[in-house]
């Protein structure tokens, strides 16, 4: 279940029916866990999402017609409070950073098996970022690549400029993929106070997710 104890709801985005099933099947055996639907393209997930207002939405990547990183603005925007985590069989890095500057709370591969993907979930609904082991490794590969193929100009002024010492020493938190409470311990702080640090760096930053804000971190070399 979720930290205050009531179920996730899942909307299952994929344009295969028996994957759609099966993954359906494999949530179903997690009791915190209630698939609320499903759709096969991204005209009927943006109408389940703006029905059902889902917790979660499982979203793959290749879906009929359009690509599901395309579809997520208007997902978002027809459930605001849903997370998105991609799911899908595309290892490549655009694909990636496309997909978490669009907004997607994480990006997981199909071969990840059912334990995994139970724990990924819970976790990115704690507002935890949520890379495949597979994909790390491009991660930063993924936001440098524009900048190198860009036109030589005057380097813009850090956006990390704006943060304090203790937001920086957060930021760095949560650049490691740790949570609110692996942040606390390492620290010596209050876990209440992570909470606050980490609202304010969102702010500061000018993003709406863990995951944003760290590829910003990992793409300024905070690490």
């Amino acid at each position: 279940m979720s930290d205050d104890g009531t179920r996730i709801r899942i909307l299952v985005v994929d344009d295969h029916t028996l994957f759609r099933r099966g993954l359906t099947a494999l949530l179903a055996r997690e009791p915190q866990f209630e698939v609320v639907g499903d759709a096969g393209d991204a005209g009927e997930a943006q109408r389940r999402a703006q029905e059902l207002q889902p917790d979660l939405i499982l979203l793959d990547n290749h879906l009929p017609g359009v690509h599901g990183v395309d579809a997520l603005p208007a997902l978002r925007e027809a459930a605001p409070r849903a997370r998105v985590l991609m799911l899908t069989v595309s290892e490549d890095e655009q694909d990636l950073a496309a997909a978490l500057r669009a907004g997607a709370c994480g990006y997981l591969l199909k071969t990840i098996d059912g334990d995994a993907l139970a724990t990924s979930i819970r976790r990115a609904m704690r507002g935890e970022s949520v890379i495949a082991e597979e994909m790390s490794g491009k991660l930063l590969a993924a936001f440098r690549a524009p900048v190198a193929a860009a036109p030589a100009a005057a380097p813009p002024a850090s956006p990390l400029g704006a943060l304090s010492p203790r937001e920086l020493d957060i930021l760095r938190g949560i650049a490691r993929g740790e949570s609110n409470k692996q942040i606390a311990r390492v620290l010596g702080i209050a876990e209440t106070t992570v909470k606050i640090h980490v609202q304010h760096v969102l702010r500061k930053l000018d993003v709406s997710s863990r995951v944003q804000a760290a590829v910003l971190a990992t793409g300024q070399g905070l690490g």
